[in-house]
């Protein structure tokens, strides 16, 4: 009989340690498989990736983020990162946030290179990217100063849908119908566009003083000015893609610094 009670007990101990050990094993696993939002932002399911490229020639060390405000400007709270070689970058986002909101590309002098002259690129401007074209399913998020012209046309109000938009550019660019407006037109050696993109990404740069400024060490930017600037560059399209006209491309910057100059307020 006390053998027996012996036997008994221990298989019962036996057990216990099992199930122990079973539960440590599984509580494991699931601990080192599992990646939690927000970190640093929050959040608490899983991030979502939006990934693409900064160009107007490929962008290195320029600043992208998620714009929730639409001050142009990084915030607190933001998600950003640092776009890598040929301008790849990659921003881990709550999934709820995707297509929510625009994506933006801070240019900054001295600091982000231009892969078009391999040199740090001498003027500070924007680049974004509309809301609607933000996707976290694929890798072509791509920002240059041609989505930033087609957010532009959204904001106006005056646009049915983004592709109302950016039929309406291409149009103004001369392009033959069907061209993807959001292409990475270095990759498709698309040079009408990469010469469309590096004119207008001068005339922004070039409008600095007028559009950006400081407030402590953060970047801050005009939203009226940067407007009215993408404004008159859109009105003048024409000039931006023709070939061979500095002369033309000297007054249309002469026309937005006047425009800019003369809109009251600072920064």
């Amino acid at each position: 009989m006390k053998s027996n009670y012996l036997l008994k007990l221990m298989s019962t101990w036996r057990l216990i340690a099992v199930c122990i050990i079973g539960a440590a094993v599984i509580t494991g696993c699931g601990s080192s498989s599992s990646t939690t939002a927000g970190v640093g932002s929050g959040g608490t399911g899983t991030l979502a990736k939006i990934s693409g490229t900064v160009a107007d020639g490929y962008l290195t060390n320029a600043t992208v983020y998620l714009d929730k405000n639409s001050n142009y400007q990084l915030d607190a709270g933001e998600p950003s990162t640092k776009s890598g070689e040929n301008g790849a970058y990659t921003l881990d986002v709550e999934p709820a946030d995707v297509g929510m909101y625009p994506v933006v590309a801070l240019v900054i002098k001295d600091v982000t290179i231009d892969k078009d002259t391999n040199l740090a690129v001498t003027n500070s401007y924007v680049l974004s990217m509309h809301k609607e074209y933000v996707s976290g399913s694929v890798s072509s998020n791509f920002i240059s100063p041609i989505s930033s012209q087609l957010r532009e046309l959204m904001e106006t109000g005056r646009y049915s849908s983004i592709q109302h938009a950016a039929d309406t550019l291409r149009t103004e660019m001369g392009l033959l119908a069907g061209t993807d407006m959001t292409a990475d037109f270095i990759a498709t050696n698309h040079t009408k566009m990469h010469y469309a993109a590096q004119n207008m990404a001068t005339l922004m740069g070039n409008q600095m003083e007028y559009v950006m400024g400081m407030n402590g060490s953060t970047i801050t930017v005009d939203v009226n000015r940067y407007r009215a600037m993408m404004e008159t560059i859109f009105s003048n399209m024409a000039t931006v893609c023709a070939e061979n006209n500095q002369t033309e491309m000297s007054h249309l910057h002469d026309t937005i610094t006047m425009r800019l100059s003369g809109m009251m307020g600072g920064m």
